[in-house]
């Protein structure tokens, strides 16, 4: 069950040390790294491996706690029960940072979701430009059963899952049998308030519509719990959203086990981003960035990254080093390249951001063009950066000596032994470097930041809904 102190102490705990590995960082195979999922422990690992911490009660949760229901049961009886299954429903517009979040971390939680496309075909171009491909068609999906229906938020693509009759009397039925259903950014005003899916509930959503809610049943809450209907308020707040989701689905200890694993924190020892051998990275054009993708990729890192740097009007091409366009993501999401790699060599680009995954690194590794690119890169004086695993790929080409960076921890004394500890995110000169997962947003924040000024970089937090310093 869903409560204020549970879900805080989720959000308060730091990163999950991984033990480094003794393989060679560019070895052609991909290191035997921890996998960042829980879905193969059991309920007693899960427990055993999550201490119990106490945290004070966010400022920014307000929960109403749902009913008991047969959605809602705690992880010490999940042997006995068969997986949690969810649908995400995607359209044309859909916010993509929000339902990739979603979809990753109640996998990793073991949930079976269903990434079910309200268009008549299943490829759709999302808010931001990313090409996504879902599982299967809604019509697929009428007749199914859901622990839980997500409806992630953006514009038109909220109109879009509203205009769609079938996911209309999939979530009302869910409703009406009690089962859990939740909402994030513009979709409980657009989607769920129409269907009349918000009667005497209290609701959060994206501060743009918050004047379509009923006045006295809005709320302004980063998550909002009520019975079994759970709202949000942007893709600022999708990590907070998705775990809250997954405590009421597998209980408390797994939303923390989660949390961990995605290095999801608020700890207050914690720094934003530490910058060294400071340079400006102004130009005087529109800035041009690559980000190069490939099977195994982190999804929360590729999305992420590149939605952040579109709505700071960046030119951005997400490029395939597989022989396909279409990739399947590390946590099983298909996103489709705008381009391949071999085509990115007609360009010139002043970043190059490779995403993690560790599948993924060892594709990047692979990549002749890409590593081609690398070098051309470092040589010209222009900008470049990886999160995650990928710092290995760097490392590989020289492009880390003498720097100072940060990594995921399972990795980062294999690539550098300039380590900054306790900061998400690391800038030196020409290179910036973060943990990964749920630490990219700061990340591309920060790039941002470098490119256009801090201003920028507070006016897209504040569309995001993320919380972001003043100066």
């Amino acid at each position: 069950m869903a409560s204020m102190e549970s879900l805080s102490s989720i959000l308060s705990f730091t990163a999950v040390k991984f033990p480094s590995p003794k393989l060679s960082p560019m070895a052609s195979t991909a290191p035997r790294f921890p996998s960042f999922s829980v879905a193969s422990m059991t309920p007693a690992q899960r427990i055993a491996t999550t201490s119990k911490r106490s945290a004070k009660p966010s400022k920014t949760v307000s929960v109403t706690p749902p009913s008991p229901t047969s959605s809602t049961t705690d992880s010490s009886s999940a042997t006995s029960l068969p997986p949690k299954k969810v649908l995400v429903p995607i359209g044309f517009g859909t916010e993509e940072m929000e339902a990739v979040i979603i979809v990753d971390v109640l996998r990793r939680a073991g949930a079976d979701v269903t990434v079910a496309s309200v268009e008549p075909q299943l490829e759709i171009e999302a808010s931001g430009g990313i090409k996504l491909v879902a599982d299967t068609s809604i019509k697929t999906c009428s007749n199914q059963i859901f622990d839980l229906v997500a409806l992630p938020g953006g514009m038109p693509g909220s109109v879009r899952l509203r205009d769609c009759e079938i996911l209309q009397s999939i979530t009302s039925k869910q409703a009406e049998e009690k089962r859990l259903y939740g909402a994030i950014c513009a979709a409980p005003a657009v989607t769920l308030l129409p269907w009349g899916l918000l009667r005497r509930k209290q609701t959060t959503c994206h501060p743009a519509f918050m004047d379509k809610l009923p006045t006295f049943w809005a709320v302004k809450s980063n998550i909002q719990v009520s019975r079994e209907l759970t709202t949000s308020r942007g893709p600022g707040t999708s990590f907070e959203f998705a775990l809250c989701l997954v405590e009421q689905l597998f209980g408390e200890s797994v939303a923390r086990e989660v949390g961990e694993l995605l290095m999801v924190s608020t700890a207050a020892n914690e720094s934003r981003k530490e910058e060294f051998n400071t340079v400006e990275w102004s130009l005087g054009h529109n800035p041009r960035v690559l980000i190069p993708i490939a099977d195994g990729s982190e999804e929360i890192e590729v999305v992420t990254i590149a939605d952040i740097l579109r709505r700071g009007k960046v030119d951005v091409v997400v490029a395939s080093v597989e022989r396909s366009l279409k990739i399947k993501a590390s946590q099983g999401t298909r996103i489709i390249a705008d381009k391949l790699i071999g085509e990115a060599t007609e360009s010139v680009f002043d970043l190059i951001i490779l995403p993690g995954g560790i599948a993924g690194a060892v594709q990047l590794n692979k990549s002749r063009i890409l590593k081609k690119l690398l070098k051309e890169q470092k040589l010209a004086g222009r900008m470049y950066g990886a999160v995650c695993s990928s710092s290995q790929v760097l490392h590989g080409q020289g492009l880390l000596k003498d720097k100072k960076v940060t990594a995921h921890s399972s990795i980062i004394s294999t690539v550098t032994s300039q380590v900054v500890n306790g900061a998400k995110v690391v800038i030196d000169g020409k290179l910036i470097t973060s943990r990964g997962l749920a630490t990219v947003t700061e990340f591309a924040l920060a790039v941002v930041s470098k490119l256009f000024g801090h201003a920028r970089a507070r006016s897209v937090a504040e569309g995001l809904v993320y919380e972001y310093p003043r100066s």
